[in-house]
């Protein structure tokens, strides 16, 4: 049995939906599914991902690791987006995990990933890392308010097979590092790598906007944060986002952002 099987698609509504069902075989470390377009991709909660055909990196990965309880589940998150911040900074610098599971340069996102698992008898069962990631693609006609690509970045074009072959080669060593319960090294290097990591920012909640610095992020991903005032408050996903300023655009990237 070979340890990586990669099936690629030229179309599918989802790549997370296309691993769920699938039941061919299987590879013994991850079961990769690319796609050049996804009809219906999506990210945390009800977000979508937009994304033109064949012009950025869309695919989703399927591993079993070993002993990992459910309540210790977001390390998946941290190492899927951990991955995919190592494979991109090979390109470029500037390069950040924003809390919970996306990836940005400077203010600006270029790679969300999504996390689904399965749990059994309090340990994770199948875990499937949703990821896409912005490559090729010149310009953004959605309302999403600051996406970005590897293009308007760099100012030329970037092998979407190369790239994919550096997230490969990181999440390898970052799924290595789980099922030898190295919890505790990838949360370090995830909170190390935190977008706005260090001072006072604008964040919002449902009571409104208010200026607050990272604490820390729990293990189990709930984000913790010190207001101004001192008071220490501690969100879920989805319960507190940043603000982000209009972003400053790439000279001759042609990216076109809205807020």
């Amino acid at each position: 049995m070979e340890d990586i099987i990669t099936l690629r698609l030229t179309e599918t509504d989802s790549t997370n939906r296309f691993l769920r069902e699938y039941t061919g075989e299987e590879g013994s470390l991850m079961t990769v599914v690319t796609a050049d377009y996804q009809t219906a991709g999506r990210g945390q909660g009800c977000n979508s991902w937009e994304s033109a055909p064949g012009q950025n990196l869309l695919f989703s990965v399927k591993v079993r690791p070993r002993g990992l309880e459910a309540r210790r589940q977001f390390v998946m998150l941290e190492a899927g987006a951990l991955a995919v911040l190592e494979a991109l900074s090979r390109y470029a610098g500037g390069f950040t995990v924003k809390w919970p599971n996306d990836v940005y340069w400077r203010d600006m996102k270029i790679s969300g990933t999504l996390s689904e698992c399965t749990i059994a008898k309090g340990l994770v069962g199948d875990c499937i890392l949703g990821v896409g990631i912005n490559v090729n693609q010149r310009e953004f006609t959605s309302n999403a308010p600051n996406p970005v690509s590897l293009f308007n970045i760099l100012e030329r074009e970037t092998g979407r097979d190369e790239l994919f072959a550096l997230f490969v080669e990181a999440f390898r060593r970052y799924l290595g590092m789980v099922d030898a319960g190295r919890y505790a090294d990838i949360h370090a290097f995830y909170c190390a790598s935190l977008y706005r990591r260090t001072g006072f920012h604008a964040w919002r909640d449902a009571a409104g906007g208010f200026t607050a610095s990272i604490l820390r992020v729990e293990p189990d991903g709930r984000l913790v944060l010190r207001k101004e005032d001192g008071e220490v408050k501690t969100y879920l996903f989805k319960e507190v986002e940043h603000v982000i300023p209009t972003p400053a655009l790439p000279k001759g990237g042609g990216l076109i952002s809205r807020v």
